[in-house]
């Protein structure tokens, strides 16, 4: 009884440090002005007729702090790279001397910083939600086992022990929101 819950509790912390690390990559996703290979994770190309990531059709690089180079493997799949990023609506327009694509990133406006804001912000709130589900999982599960006669003070101390690891993740949500907004914001 006590080595079930103790690995369902364990599973749950394990969840729980997923839920940043997925909050932390959706966050390298968000643009800040600067050109970043992380923007175009995710990316899926039509290569030969099957989706296939960008990452493994072609070499991708930082000219300098506003220009990406896409060095494609086969020069064939350089149209398909193009016709991806269009597809993307990354607010970006590739340019393609059929060698090499490069992508100008443009400096961000007051308007599309205050946006990215709310958008990380809104990742952050995602990720919180995440945790307090996993936090449900792990109380019903602790009350299910004091209910088929696991000790009730036991389960109290095992329900502030989870209690304590979601303010520990909370804080850790706010922490990476709070320097990916102040890296959006500033110019």
């Amino acid at each position: 009884m006590e080595e079930l819950l103790s690995d369902k509790l364990e599973e749950a912390k394990i969840l729980m440090e997923g839920a940043i690390e997925h909050l932390e990559r959706e966050l390298l996703k968000v643009r800040t002005g600067k050109a970043s290979p992380a923007m175009l994770n995710g990316l899926m190309v039509t290569y030969y007729g099957a989706p296939t990531p960008l990452q493994q059709v072609a070499n991708i690089a930082t000219a300098d702090s506003r220009t990406l180079t896409i060095q494609p493997f086969d020069k064939n799949a350089i149209g398909g790279i193009e016709k991806a990023i269009f597809e993307a609506n990354l607010g970006v327009t590739p340019q393609n001397d059929g060698q090499l694509i490069r992508i100008n990133i443009p400096p961000l406006t007051e308007e599309r910083r205050q946006q990215m804001a709310k958008q990380v912000k809104a990742e952050g709130e995602d990720a919180k939600i995440t945790v307090r589900n996993i936090r449900r999982d792990a109380m019903e599960a602790i009350k299910k086992e004091v209910k088929n006669g696991y000790p009730e003070d036991e389960g109290k101390t095992r329900e502030e022990e989870v209690q304590s690891w979601v303010n520990g993740f909370n804080k850790k949500i706010d922490e990476v929101v709070e320097n990916k907004t102040r890296e959006v914001t500033t110019l």
